[in-house]
């Protein structure tokens, strides 16, 4: 397995949190057209696979960074540093979840963000991670097998309701993310199952449009058909920067430094948002003109790419 580090996950962890980062600010503009916003309950935008795409990054890197450590710190201190890092990113969203609750930001009133859909799906991953691939598999679809028959039995309506399918759709989270370590089995792997990797991927894209005609596609029910169709989605983007990294020799700077801090990015992109949100004027910012809204994107962007880069400069990385 490659223990070096893969400048292409970099990179596409950068333009996940990059994405998410865009998709937060647009979301509470006006102006911004509906195919620019998560859909309302089925169907699927652009917006809707930024999630996922940060979920496959982790997942990229999941098996070796636990691997490395295992093998440097034993399972004591591995377990629980893991551990502790996925509390932690629960802890910390829940903190921005209530923020936004009490700004009003949030009208369904259930305090369930992104990041306690990551920090969840981390903490039952770990749980599996020491598992051989064909045993995570198994358990991935299993996972969104069973969770797919009790939202659709008893907790879709409650699911609905809940940003990022709340508590129990952790559940459709955490079947990505433990399938997304698996397929990394597949990309760190030599010969044959290396080789494998993309078709697998296809196949995965081809059951979840399958699988669409009986569960619609949604990333607020995070149904087996998103969960499928969004992983696939993924992997074939991670692909097409894996080979610009590998075959055209892609630099892609701006991505790497965005890659190697994606936490302190997103939290500094809320308090850039909130000067734009907190004086309650909505001319400046819900009801902004387009020139405004272009002004204050690059404003956006700029501020967090100038400390991305002062980070990457200084070869410092910022882990939970």
């Amino acid at each position: 397995m490659k223990t070096d580090r893969i400048l292409s996950i970099d990179r596409f962890r950068g333009l996940a949190i990059l994405m998410m980062v865009l998709a937060n600010y647009m979301g509470g503009v006006n102006l911004i057209p509906a195919w620019l916003k998560h859909a309302p309950d089925t169907g699927l935008t652009i917006i809707d696979l930024i999630a996922p795409f940060f979920i496959f990054a982790i997942g990229l890197t999941f098996g070796l960074s636990f691997q490395r450590r295992l093998a440097r710190e034993g399972a004591f201190k591995t377990y629980s540093q893991f551990f502790t890092r996925y509390l932690a990113i629960i802890g910390l969203g829940a903190i921005i979840s209530a923020g936004e609750t009490a700004f009003g930001v949030n009208p369904s009133g259930i305090d369930w963000g992104v990041l306690q859909a990551i920090g969840m799906a981390g903490l039952l991953t770990l749980a599996v991670i020491r598992l051989p691939s064909p045993y995570r598999w198994v358990i991935g679809v299993g996972i969104l097998v069973v969770y797919q028959i009790l939202l659709d039995n008893f907790w879709l309506d409650v699911v609905v309701r809940s940003p990022h399918g709340g508590l129990f759709g952790s559940l459709g989270w955490a079947a990505m993310l433990i399938l997304g370590t698996a397929l990394a089995d597949l990309f760190h792997a030599k010969g044959r199952l290396n080789k494998a990797f993309p078709w697998v991927i296809l196949g995965i894209l081809g059951a979840g449009i399958a699988l669409a005609f009986l569960s619609p596609i949604s990333k607020h029910r995070v149904s087996a058909s998103y969960v499928l169709v969004s992983l696939a989605a993924s992997g074939l983007l991670f692909l097409l920067f894996h080979w610009l990294t590998t075959k055209v020799a892609w630099r892609g700077r701006f991505l790497v430094a965005w890659g190697k801090n994606p936490l302190v990015l997103y939290f500094l992109h809320y308090f850039i948002i909130g000067i734009f949100f907190l004086p309650g004027i909505p001319g400046i910012y819900q009801e902004a003109a387009w020139w405004l809204i272009l002004l204050e994107m690059a404003v956006l962007i700029g501020g967090i790419s100038a400390v991305a880069y002062w980070l990457d400069r200084k070869n410092i990385v910022i882990a939970l």
